[in-house]
Order: structure tokens, then C-alpha cells, then sequence
């Protein structure tokens, strides 16, 4: 087992048990071990699944649980504090990028100004506009990683390159699909 420092540093994956785990229920999971299971991603660290149990108990004995039950595998550790916050700005702009042509976000999203004309303001904006479609339309605990990133894009371009999964995300909803031209209108005045 990793020890207690090892726990939060780690990125954590499911393992087929996991997923089987999710889908059957047949290790009868506490419901706070069962949602950590759900959140794991292979890309959140301990220390970043924790922020999702504030209040609800210390996340080293839910990691150390699923970890015994063979449910999540520690993937690697995250580079120090110093070298994360370096890079923290490339991991946000690679969001999304998905493009296989390799276009910048702003070429995939007709109609919006250049980037710099937007404001701190206008980006707070944008932010929460965002945040509370998916909460009202989709459901406050359907998309957690969509929410996550969006609350965590400081930019302008960041949060362009968020908008494309939050377009996918509200176009796969059935109300959120019907609303989608009204709701891009709104959103594009400040984003």
C-alpha cells in the first residue's frame, strides 16, 4: 500500500474491478467511497479528488479502501507545487484541443471578438453563465469534471476551450439541445 503522502500526490485510475464496481454495486460501497470511485479519472490526483469530500471525511482511508478492493490503480505523481503551477496554463489550453487539423479554438468558434477585447469581468461572467446551465439544465452532479474546468479556466482562451465540451455536453441533454441557440447567444456576449 502507498503511504499517506503517496495518496494525495497520485493520479488514480479505475481498474476493471472498478468499473465493474460502478456498474454492478456488488462490493456494497459506502455511498462517499462509491463517489470517490465515480470521480476517478486517471487524471485527478489525491489530493484533487479530495476537493470533492470537503466536510464529508479524509480522503486517505476512502483511497486506501478502493485501492485494497483492487477498484483504482495509482497511475504517477504530479510534478512539485512550483513545476504544477508553471505548467498549469498549458494543461487548460490543452483542453479541448482536440482537433484533429489542429485549428486554435477561436477558428472553431464562428462569431466571437478576439480574445484580449474580453475583460476580467466578462470572463466571471462567462464562467458562471456556464456553470449554472449545466447545474440547472444537465444536473448539478452530472458533469463535476465540466464544472471543475470551467471554474478553473482564468482566461479568455481557456474558457473558449472549455466551451466546446460544455456545447457537446448541453447538446447531448435533451433540454439542454433545445435551448442551445438561446443559451450561445447569451453566453457569446461575454465570452
Amino acid at each position: 500500500m502507498l503511504d499517506t503522502p503517496h495518496l494525495t500526490a497520485a493520479v488514480y485510475a479505475k481498474t476493471l474491478t472498478g468499473q465493474d464496481e460502478i456498474r454492478n454495486r456488488a462490493l456494497g460501497l459506502s455511498p462517499l467511497v462509491r463517489r470517490t470511485l465515480v470521480l476517478v479519472d486517471g487524471k485527478r490526483t489525491g489530493s484533487e479528488l479530495a476537493v470533492f469530500l470537503a466536510g464529508q471525511g479524509d480522503i486517505e482511508p476512502v483511497l486506501s479502501q478502493l485501492l485494497e478492493l483492487g477498484c483504482i490503480e495509482a497511475l504517477v505523481r504530479r510534478p512539485p507545487v512550483a513545476a504544477a503551477a508553471a505548467t498549469d496554463s498549458e494543461d487548460h489550453t490543452a483542453l479541448g484541443n482536440d482537433d484533429p487539423s489542429g485549428q486554435p479554438v477561436e477558428a472553431r468558434i464562428p462569431g466571437l471578438p478576439d480574445a484580449s477585447t474580453r475583460s476580467a469581468k466578462e470572463n466571471d461572467m462567462a464562467r458562471h453563465f456556464m456553470i449554472n446551465s449545466v447545474n440547472a439544465i444537465i444536473g448539478q452532479h452530472s458533469r463535476i469534471s465540466l464544472v471543475h474546468d470551467i471554474f478553473h479556466a482564468a482566461t479568455t482562451e481557456q474558457l473558449r476551450t472549455v466551451y466546446l465540451h460544455w456545447e457537446s455536453s448541453m447538446s447531448e441533454h435533451a433540454m439542454g439541445a433545445r435551448r442551445l441557440p438561446e443559451l450561445r447567444e447569451k453566453l457569446f456576449k461575454v465570452l
